[in-house]
Order: structure tokens, then C-alpha cells, then sequence
């Protein structure tokens, strides 16, 4: 009698188990969970611009005054880095502001241009 009540609690007690085919058709798109700034910058990727902060490094071209390397910011200000020599080890960093360009020690001048923010 011990035996046949043990038995009985263990099957009612026992968990079912279902096999049950779930197709999935894969991960939800990664724009439908993103929000503020992570998903402007996807928005921004999506329309084609890779470098929506111009964060990119840019070759110099020739520049004198009146035709500048152009910069472009968000602020009025923004600080960037000028590497004067092909072999250099350093790095000039110089502060550009809008309004007139400005001269780096190599020579080469840059101009602060405004550009709206993401």
C-alpha cells in the first residue's frame, strides 16, 4: 500500500512535458528597441552618413585664407588636432572658433563652419 501511494504522488507531482515546435522568424529589428540618441545615430547610418559626429580623420588639402580647410561643429567651438609632418609623433591640438580661420603652426589654415547636431 506504501508503494502504490508513493507511486501516485510521484505521478501527480510530475511536471508535464510539452515538445512543442515554436518557429521564430528571427531577433526583432534592433531600430524597434532603440530610443533618443541611440536611435537617431541608427536613423543617421541608415541614411547614409557614417560619421554623423565628423569624428573621422580628414586629409589636409591645400589651404591658404581665403580658401580654408573647412571643420564642421556643432558649437561655437570645438578643439582639433593637426598632424603637421607625415612622420610627426605629436599631434598640434588648437582651438578653432567661429568667425575668421585660423593658422596652424604648419602652415595650413581651418575655418569653424556650423553644422546642425544629430
Amino acid at each position: 500500500m506504501a508503494w502504490l501511494c508513493a507511486r501516485t504522488a510521484l505521478q501527480t507531482c510530475r511536471r508535464q512535458i510539452s515538445y512543442s515546435l515554436v518557429q521564430r522568424k528571427g531577433f526583432a529589428d534592433p531600430l524597434d528597441h532603440a530610443t533618443g540618441l541611440e536611435k537617431r545615430e541608427m536613423l543617421a547610418h541608415l541614411a547614409g552618413n557614417d560619421d554623423p559626429y565628423n569624428m573621422t580623420i580628414k586629409r589636409r588639402a591645400t589651404s591658404t585664407k581665403e580658401d580654408p580647410n573647412i571643420v564642421y561643429s556643432a558649437f561655437e567651438s570645438r578643439i582639433m588636432g593637426c598632424i603637421c609632418d607625415e612622420d610627426s609623433l605629436h599631434v598640434n591640438w588648437m582651438w578653432l572658433h567661429q568667425g575668421p580661420p585660423r593658422r596652424c603652426e604648419c602652415g595650413h589654415w581651418f575655418k569653424l563652419v556650423e553644422k546642425a547636431p544629430i
